[in-house]
């Protein structure tokens, strides 16, 4: 099938404009090869994910996700032979998808066989298909069973030598290659030191050394989101020798933070109120990241308090 993820918008029966098709992850494959993890790595990633789908219902998911205000723009799901004779359907189901021309791709999951064996051990979990036989030989009517499904993969990865944390960057970096900042949520809120820093904060950045526009009556009462007190801070030699280092040490630290399988940064900038200095270095910190690429959020937390007693 077409290696990519979005198949080109048909055109409405009424020549209206093409809702975009639900982007489908089919993982499968081997049991003990990480499944698990995979689908939790989806839906860290912001995918609606369903464990051990019965094949049959993949088209009536595929339907009830593209329903006008589902909300649901990607769908993972999880399909493997724990769900027996239901399993048989996969191929049909994917040939169904694929005649109607709606885009999937599909993760198949593997380890050597010894490997298999020694993870179930350690977890003294069951084999589902070893019910009456040993862990080897449902592994190998697993295989089997498999076998057309594994030749249909658009990626297959051997998790024989890799860790869970291992096995999740692999999956972002070859689903995700081109478009790695979409993985990255980021949150950028001021706050006021004297109201104490945000507790859920990953970085915290205290710029207290810029000179306070509080003290300039005609900016006290005023916040950074006004033009006058953002001309104040931004036009400053300090403040742009302070951009100067703060935006290129960013931009070699998200990539870090994405490598180590982080979904969510939440960056704190601190001043004395949260109310100037801290409001306008959130909001130019939120247009530098949005400019590389991130998904970006900004919240002002403190940025009203200190007007109530002004």
């Amino acid at each position: 099938m077409d290696e990519s993820l979005i198949a080109p918008d048909a055109m409405p029966p009424d020549g209206g404009v093409a809702a975009t098709p639900t982007e489908l992850v089919v993982i499968t494959g081997m049991s003990g090869a990480g499944r698990s993890e995979a689908i939790h790595t989806f839906e860290d990633l912001g995918y609606f994910c369903i464990d051990n789908l019965p094949p049959a219902f993949l088209s009536q998911l595929v339907d009830l996700a593209a329903l006008p205000g589902s909300r649901i723009p990607r769908v993972a799901v999880v399909c493997d032979m724990r769900s027996m004779s239901f399993f048989d359907t996969l191929l049909d189901e994917l040939d169904r998808l694929e005649a109607t021309g709606h885009p999937f791709r599909i993760l198949y999951l593997e380890a050597a066989e010894k490997v298999l064996v020694n993870r179930f051990k350690t977890t003294r979990r069951r084999h589902p298909l070893a019910e009456t036989g040993s862990i080897t030989d449902g592994i190998r009517r697993e295989t089997n069973g498999l076998a057309k499904v594994r030749e249909r993969a658009d990626l297959i990865i051997d998790t024989s030598d890799l860790l869970p944390q291992q096995l999740r960057t692999v999956i972002r970096q070859k689903f995700f290659a081109e478009n790695l900042q979409d993985s990255l949520v980021v949150t950028v809120s001021s706050f006021g030191f004297k109201y104490g820093p945000p507790i859920d904060a990953d970085i915290v950045m205290d710029v207290r050394f810029l000179p306070n526009p509080y003290y300039i009556p005609k900016l006290r009462h005023r916040t950074g989101q006004d033009r006058a007190v953002r001309d104040f801070v931004i036009r400053r030699e300090e403040t742009a020798q302070f951009l100067g280092r703060w935006n290129p040490l960013l931009d070699s630290l998200l990539p870090a933070y994405l490598s180590e399988g982080k979904h969510h940064l939440a960056i704190a900038m601190g001043c004395t109120g949260g109310m100037h200095r801290s409001v306008v270095l959130a909001e130019e910190t939120a247009r530098h990241l949005r400019d590389e690429g991130y998904s970006v959020s900004v919240r002002h937390r403190d940025i009203n308090k200190d007007r109530e007693w002004m």
